[in-house]
């Protein structure tokens, strides 16, 4: 009999362990079953699509009939529960398993405040989510944006985009200062104010108001301030879901645990993606990692282990992340950050996001012309991470001297020196192309 495949979540780890196991075996029954109905579409997109930017059509890059070529099933239903070899759906079906992947994703926190379920306070974890946000907007004057990292900027771009109003609270002095240095948040900040959003400081909610139809009509924060508002959209965190983990007996912490070959605790039971915290076999550490490029890897792992191979997956010697923030190109590489309490750190962060949190010993250097902003943190011998905002032509020799922990001692005087020109030297002297850059 052919080997029955169950893939639970049509995510980035899920669609590409798919593919894996098909590519090792031709006759295997592979079913993935996701929860929501539209096809694979791409998760960071939703920001732009929020502005405007892109449209939804363009957000769907693997339409279902690639699956159907592939002879692979596909199922619109959420999964109840998990047992022995059988996995039971919400419709009342049951699958049979010889192997399942549990790519499950994460969710949006919401914090535990009065009033945080009236109608108008929203999250953004998929395109409905993203779909109901342009809706409410549509007729909304005012909103309030809660939260410390990428997403909550995405949101406030994003409703500010369809011409409401924000007010965006930062329970900081600045934006995510657990990642950027004061000038980088200032420039963050200066762009979101020019697109007409409002930011204070040293502010957190402390409730939701609504009226008697139990819609949003303001919040009020902890030092007494009532701001009235139609919306209210949070980004405080993600949560890794682990209720079909933890119902089947699947050992868990922070997140599903997984070995370097991402197998859980369960035979015949695998993990990928967000909910995956993943053994580091070089470390004996466990890690989290939400970015759509490491699902990717995983789930192309996963799937080909649960095909027969005996992959392991090795996390990247320094985390890894470009996006735009206010609309600037901004690329984290590395040890960056000191502290703080933004609670969607792991955005950013390759495994355990204390690793970002922990003062280190370095040296900041920084040149800043314009929005183009660059910072590296030195070792005596090596660079440990970097901050590029803008221009972006030093992103690509910078990831690979970290990554390689390539010896900087010979230039790390010109490094020093702090100006640009001295760093673009540098780069180019330790890459042996002192013409290329």
């Amino acid at each position: 009999m052919p080997t029955r495949y169950v893939i639970v979540g049509n995510g980035p780890a899920g669609a590409t362990a798919a593919q894996a196991i098909r590519e090792r075996d031709a006759t295997g029954d592979i079913h993935v079953i996701g929860a929501e109905r539209h096809p694979f579409y791409s998760r960071p997109g939703l920001a732009y699509y929020l502005t405007g930017q892109v449209p939804e059509g363009a957000l769907f890059s693997r339409p279902d009939k690639e699956y159907k070529r592939a002879g692979i099933k596909k199922t619109t239903a959420t999964v109840r529960a998990v047992r022995p070899h059988v996995v039971d759906l919400s419709d009342g079906r049951s699958l049979p398993y010889d192997r399942l992947l549990l790519s499950v994703g994460a969710k949006a926190v919401r914090p535990d405040l009065p009033g945080i379920d009236l109608v108008g306070v929203v999250t953004l974890d998929n395109l409905d989510d993203a779909r109901h946000i342009v809706k409410l907007a549509r007729k909304a004057a005012r909103a309030v944006v809660v939260g410390g990292g990428i997403t909550a900027v995405e949101l406030a771009e994003g409703l500010a985009a369809n011409n409401v109003r924000v007010q965006y609270l930062l329970r900081g002095e600045r934006y995510w200062s657990s990642v950027l240095a004061d000038h980088e948040s200032q420039l963050v900040e200066a762009r979101l104010q020019a697109d007409g959003i409002s930011i204070r400081r040293n502010v957190e909610l402390a409730r939701v108001i609504g009226d008697r139809r139990n819609r949003v009509v303001g919040v009020e924060t902890k030092d007494g301030q009532l701001i009235a508002c139609d919306m209210v959209a949070v980004a405080v965190g993600t949560q890794p879901r682990l209720e079909l983990a933890q119902g089947a007996g699947v050992e868990t912490g922070r997140g599903i645990f997984a070995d370097e070959f991402l197998r859980t605790s369960q035979p015949d039971i695998y993990v990928a993606g967000d909910a995956a915290e993943v053994l580091d076999p070089t470390t004996g550490r466990r890690g989290i990692d939400s970015l759509w490029s490491v699902a990717n890897a995983q789930g192309r792992i996963a799937g080909a282990n649960m095909a027969g191979d005996s992959r392991s997956f090795a996390p990247r010697p320094a985390p890894f992340n470009v996006t735009k923030i206010g609309g600037i190109t901004t690329t984290v590489i590395g040890a960056i950050g000191a502290g703080g309490r933004d609670g969607d750190l792991v955005t950013l962060a390759r495994g355990d996001s204390n690793a970002w949190r922990e003062q280190l010993e370095g040296f900041a250097i920084q040149d800043d012309v314009d929005a183009d902003h660059l910072r590296l943190i030195l070792s005596d011998k090596r660079i440990l991470g970097a901050v590029v905002m803008g221009d972006q032509s030093l992103t690509r020799p910078l990831l690979h001297l970290i990554r390689s922990q390539v010896d900087i001692g010979a230039v790390y005087e010109r490094f020093a020196a702090g100006g640009r020109a001295e760093i673009v030297a540098a780069v180019a002297l330790l890459l042996g192309t002192p013409d290329a850059l």
